[in-house]
């Protein structure tokens, strides 16, 4: 089992420096942050960017993992994404995961003035941003005429310094989503189902992840060439209410054959409130014992499949 974990970009530099530097001392394997204009009820609070904060975060750091959950085509093109990304990879030599999703409705999808698509729109421009994202991060020079984006000759050169491009985490609860990670994507996340009840999601995530089983079998996918990421805090319970609750939810993400398990900073009030004194228990003491668990997968480079 690796360990995530979440850094809201609501933070001056001078507070979110030190976050992802204790991160790295800690152990976590991937840190992450959100790649919003504005989120939720904290639209009108501090928010940074998500590929500048990377950034920063990368030239602070030596080893962890840095990544997007997720980039999303509400405000991203996939040409000059790509430039973002292969920046991103060559400042962190090589340590970037890629987040991508659907992207939502709200803030995002509307402060740009557009209108705000229906979940199978967003799902066809989804499919459509990676594909167009993983042919500019492959080769230099793409064109591409399609229903939502258009590329004329875009360059990638002198592309990622990960071969052949950086890894694509990306996020699928529904059918047409997970036919997307089985044909591109290294690393697989899920927030599970909307739920109130624990026990309840718990069971939407068992019924996510043999959904995803059955789609790697149809298309003859080894299940072991992919990262497997679950989201904790998408719980009705924030995985941080305590040390031992935290290993609990390790231990069932363990059981469902997850490889990676992703909590979040606790903040001080609203979404993932919590004390702080609690992550640096579970740092401290749980972490090394919990790594263990978990299902194995392939370290290999990242490969275009399909």
């Amino acid at each position: 089992m690796r360990f995530g974990i979440v850094i809201l970009p609501d933070q001056r530099w001078s507070v979110a420096r030190h976050r992802w530097q204790q991160a790295e001392e800690w152990g976590f394997d991937h840190a992450w942050t959100y790649d919003h204009l504005g989120w939720r009820d904290l639209v009108d609070g501090p928010w940074f960017d998500s590929m500048g904060t990377l950034t920063a975060a990368a030239t602070v750091t030596s080893r962890i993992r840095l990544g997007t959950l997720v980039a999303s085509p509400n405000f991203r093109h996939p040409a000059a994404f790509a430039r973002q990304v292969t920046s991103l990879d060559d400042v962190s030599n090589g340590r970037v995961l890629l987040g991508l999703g659907a992207g939502g409705i709200g803030f995002d999808s509307a402060v740009l003035g557009g209108e705000t698509l229906p979940p199978r729109q967003r799902v066809e421009r989804f499919a459509e941003f990676t594909e167009l994202l993983d042919a500019i991060l492959l080769k230099d020079g793409t064109t591409w005429q399609g229903d939502w984006f258009t590329a004329v000759d875009a360059r990638n050169n002198p592309g990622c310094v990960q071969e052949p491009r950086v890894p694509f985490v990306l996020a699928a609860n529904g059918p047409r989503s997970m036919r997307l990670v089985s044909r591109f994507g290294q690393g697989w996340v899920t927030t599970g189902p909307d739920a109130d009840d624990l026990g309840e999601w718990w069971d939407g995530v068992a019924a996510l992840v043999a959904r995803m089983d059955a789609r790697l079998a149809a298309d003859g996918r080894d299940p072991a060439s992919l990262g497997r990421y679950l989201s904790l805090d998408s719980a009705p319970v924030f995985s941080l209410s305590s040390a031992q609750f935290f290993a609990d939810q390790v231990g069932r993400a363990a059981e469902l054959g997850f490889t990676e398990v992703i909590t979040h900073w606790p903040r001080e009030s609203s979404w993932y409130a919590g004390d702080e004194a609690v992550l640096v228990d579970v740092a401290n003491r749980l972490l090394p014992e919990l790594r263990g668990r978990g299902r194995s997968v392939s370290r290999t480079r990242p490969r275009r499949l399909g």
